[in-house]
């Protein structure tokens, strides 16, 4: 009894119980993910723990691992969105359970903004799971420039200056919530939450490091929900998907408590040139697609 009572104490913390309602939300996924006939790759795995230790450190996820399957031509284009979402879920959640308990974040600002991205993700995965290939490298193109702008702007040091505050009331927790769910339907497209989640928390006066746990605990909870979907409409790459997981929990738990911080600015320009090159042949790719055949074979 005393057991019970101890547990239902630490359920009375709301972020216990945002953590406690995150657990079941991850298992329900995983039941709901089917297994693989064949396993992933050494590559997929090393790219999954590679992408993943980037993530946890600020740089993100999604750009670098779109750039390393068109380098290695190992996700076709259309697949690529669904791809990311379902292989990352499960690393994203554990950095969530690591940065949600520790830094500190308004209660009521953390629900509303995830609660908004995660509306955001279910709306958007529903429609891109549909998209043809050429809307989808057109889309994906174009966030991917986005990515990039993002990155050179925190490395040129132009994001807004925040402040000391965890939390927004009135108008800008209204302001808060319109904007994630935006960046929530926008990751369904590829286009990862962390840099453009920092511009936002920023702008709305508050404290950088809030940024952490409002965008790990927003993809934590909108990545299962909109993969789900994705999974669904069979738009992703199970293999592949398996191999991120599978690599990135360790490279996220050796981000967060081995290497803890890196001097990132060197390697954010390598991945901005990356992108870069990425986006503008998936551009290229998508522009060059005669539109009577968008919805043949992926290359």
């Amino acid at each position: 009894m005393n057991a019970i009572s101890a547990f239902a104490a630490s359920l009375s913390n709301p972020i216990n119980a945002l953590l406690a309602a995150l657990a079941v939300l991850t298992g329900t996924y995983v039941v709901g993910w089917s297994k693989s006939e064949n396993g992933p790759t050494l590559t997929e795995v090393l790219i999954g723990a590679v992408t993943n230790f980037l993530d946890a450190l600020g740089i993100g996820s999604f750009a670098t691992s779109t750039a390393a399957f068109r380098a290695r031509k190992l996700v076709p284009d259309r697949i690529i969105p669904g791809t990311l979402n379902v292989g990352h879920t499960l690393p994203t959640v554990a950095q969530a359970f690591i940065f949600t308990a520790v830094i500190p974040v308004d209660v009521v600002t953390l629900f509303a903004m995830i609660a908004a991205a995660v509306a955001g993700a279910w709306l958007g995965a529903g429609i891109v799971a549909g998209w043809p290939k050429r809307k989808v490298q057109l889309g994906m193109g174009f966030a991917l420039l986005a990515a990039a702008t993002f990155f050179t702007m925190r490395n040129l040091g132009l994001f807004p200056a925040g402040s000391d505050a965890i939390g927004v009331t009135g108008v800008m927790l209204v302001l808060a919530v319109i904007g994630n769910f935006f960046l929530g339907a926008l990751m369904s497209l590829g286009i990862g939450l962390y840099a453009p989640c920092m511009i936002l928390v920023s702008l709305l006066g508050m404290s950088e490091r809030t940024a952490f746990p409002i965008m790990m605990g927003s993809c934590a909870f909108l990545m299962p929900v909109g993969s789900l979907k994705f999974i669904r409409e069979k738009a992703y790459s199970l293999r592949t998907a398996l191999g991120l997981a599978i690599g990135g929990i360790p490279g996220v738990l050796v981000a967060a408590y081995i290497v803890k911080s890196l001097d990132l600015v060197k390697v954010r320009w390598l991945v901005i040139v990356v992108v870069v090159y990425t986006a503008v042949t998936m551009l290229y790719a998508g522009l060059s697609s005669d539109s009577g055949k968008t919805s043949g074979a992926d290359s």
